[in-house]
């Protein structure tokens, strides 16, 4: 066995390929990004051919891995938890197909919103299409479970949800990983399609099998290796404890804990274990990050009022947890001092927070500028933002837009606000997030010649998440065309100050212009552009 020091991310990555896998796809989205650019740098992957390329968006990701499972391959596809909305549709429906090369879905929750919209808990989805959901509480099972899930993929043909949150992503620990990797597997044309082709007649047929395959699935997660019943002698409390829970449980009790515990890191729920630990222990004390998901359940099983956790406030129901407060939790309901706080989860006095901000240079800096310069001239103006560097317009000094939903959502928004009557409606969004989400909205809006002012702020590359691939680098004149808009509203301008009267009257034109216009300011992002210049000198040199 070789030991490697890994972030979570890296032993999910590490651990897909030695399981043989022959694809990864997605969308880069914190704190999921590192799993793919593992995977596009390690030398085992550029060996054999696995494709690693990012995809538009979650949703297409999710089918292309399907296509790859379809033909007998073993695919993954990563996101982040608003990414597994995009592809909620596909990610639905393969429980309905199932699969044939073994399939896992991973996802990235963000508790604190580190840097999402809200603190979704995926694990709801899992419960919801019907299929195995694996939850590793630290690097080594993150890499391990790799293998065995890819395996109970195949063996249940069914894809398998793995679920992982923001510190188990992005914290190291050593993994010991295997000596020999597994070779892929070959093209097979195993698929039935009619299992695949989910009309109603199929879909029923196929909904009775996988609805029947339940009591099993909850069998085997009783009977897994990774729900673990660990003997404490003390039965005043028990602690249920899922994912990276267990971690923080256990910090409390280096010496190993009094009470029995209950790890879970595989779903559908084993309440046959539940069952045990309620029987035996006096009161349960539920730790997991997210939502209260085991809770809900677990208080559904048992009319117990002894079962304490986020829902009736032992332990916080936004945010992460951390050792502290778990453990400030376990003192309160087992009435005792057996933890002791520490002081390093608490707010530094000493430490200024300092607000994100847009980078000094920065394309977007100089577009705000001239926007905001240009909507001085009108009565309460809308500006609908999207997700990206360019959020950070919200912010002073810019204070620049109204709104922040979801990926796409400014130009549907802007069409909306101009259906009810607003004017000027602008819509902001980057070029990354245009091909993600931005251009069915567009469509939309040119069909119906909707009165509003779309910029596309194209730094040409993905820049929040670290300068990845843009789908649509240097498409975007040709994309607006072939959705209908006609070249008189399609302006290209290079923000820089020295443009600024140029921009400015540019912007002014289109937004009294009746009708669908956009304006696509276009430099690279400073922080890639810095990147390239220094691979450039490197390049020079040698």
């Amino acid at each position: 066995m070789k030991k490697q020091l890994l972030l979570g991310d890296e032993a999910i990555a590490l651990g897909a390929l030695h399981a043989g896998l022959s694809g990864v796809y997605a969308y880069p989205g914190t704190p999921s990004t590192e799993i793919t650019e593992f995977i596009q740098g390690n030398a085992l992957a550029k060996e054999r051919g696995v494709h690693s390329r990012w995809s538009t968006n979650e949703k297409t990701a999710m089918e292309a891995a399907l296509g790859m499972s379809f033909m007998g391959k073993r695919a993954l596809v990563c996101m982040k938890h608003v990414g597994l909305n995009v592809c909620a549709d596909p990610f639905v429906n393969s429980g309905m197909t199932g699969v044939n090369g073994g399939l896992i879905v991973l996802v990235a929750d963000d508790p604190s919103m580190h840097s999402s919209q809200d603190e979704q808990d995926s694990r709801f989805y899992g419960k919801f299409a019907m299929i195995p959901t694996f939850e590793p509480s630290n690097q080594q099972e993150a890499y391990d479970m790799m293998s065995v899930a890819f395996e109970y993929s195949e063996q249940q043909k069914l894809p398998v949800l793995m679920r992982v949150t923001t510190r188990m992503a992005h914290s190291r620990a050593v993994v010991e990983c295997v000596d020999e990797p597994r070779q892929q597997n070959d093209l097979n044309y195993n698929a039935v399609a009619a299992n695949w082709v989910l009309l109603p007649a199929n879909a029923r047929k196929r909904n009775d099998v996988v609805t029947a395959q339940q009591k099993q699935l909850e069998e085997d997660a009783a009977n897994s290796t990774y729900n673990i019943y660990v003997e404490g002698q003390d039965k005043k409390l028990g602690i249920i404890a899922s994912g990276i829970g267990f971690n923080y449980v256990n910090e409390c009790f280096p010496g190993g804990a009094p009470f029995p515990i209950l790890k879970i890191s595989q779903y559908p729920l084993p309440k046959k274990l539940v069952r045990r630990l309620m029987d035996e222990c006096q009161q349960v004390l539920i730790v997991e990050e997210g939502q209260p998901f085991i809770e809900d359940i677990v208080r559904g099983v048992s009319e117990s009022q002894n079962i304490k956790g986020k829902l009736d406030g032992t332990l916080p129901r936004t945010g992460e947890l951390n050792p502290d407060c778990v453990g400030q939790a376990i003192n309160a309901v087992a009435n005792s001092s057996l933890f002791t706080l520490h002081s390093s989860f608490e707010r530094s006095e000493i430490v200024v927070p300092r607000p994100p901000a847009l980078c000094q240079g920065c394309g977007h800096r100089d577009v705000y500028a001239a926007l905001n310069e240009v909507l001085k001239e009108y009565d309460n103006p809308r500006v609908f933002g999207d997700i990206g560097c360019y959020t950070l317009g919200f912010l002073p000094p810019f204070r620049a837009i109204h709104s922040c939903v979801d990926m796409g959502a400014s130009i549907t928004m802007a069409k909306g606000a101009a259906d009810a009557g607003q004017w000027p409606a602008v819509a902001i969004i980057g070029d990354s997030t245009f091909t993600h989400s931005g251009m069915t909205g567009l469509l939309d809006a040119i069909n119906e010649n909707a009165n509003i002012t779309v910029i596309i702020s194209d730094n040409l590359t993905t820049g929040m998440t670290g300068g990845q691939d843009s789908a649509g680098t240097n498409k975007f004149e040709a994309i607006c065309r072939g959705l209908g808009l006609s070249d008189e509203h399609l302006k290209v301008v290079v923000p820089l100050p020295k443009n600024m009267p140029e921009i400015t009257q540019i912007i002014r034109d289109e937004i009294n212009y009746k009708g669908t216009s956009v304006i696509i300011p276009r430099r690279e992002c400073m922080q890639t552009l810095q990147r390239h210049l220094k691979q450039k000198k490197a390049a020079e040199k040698k």
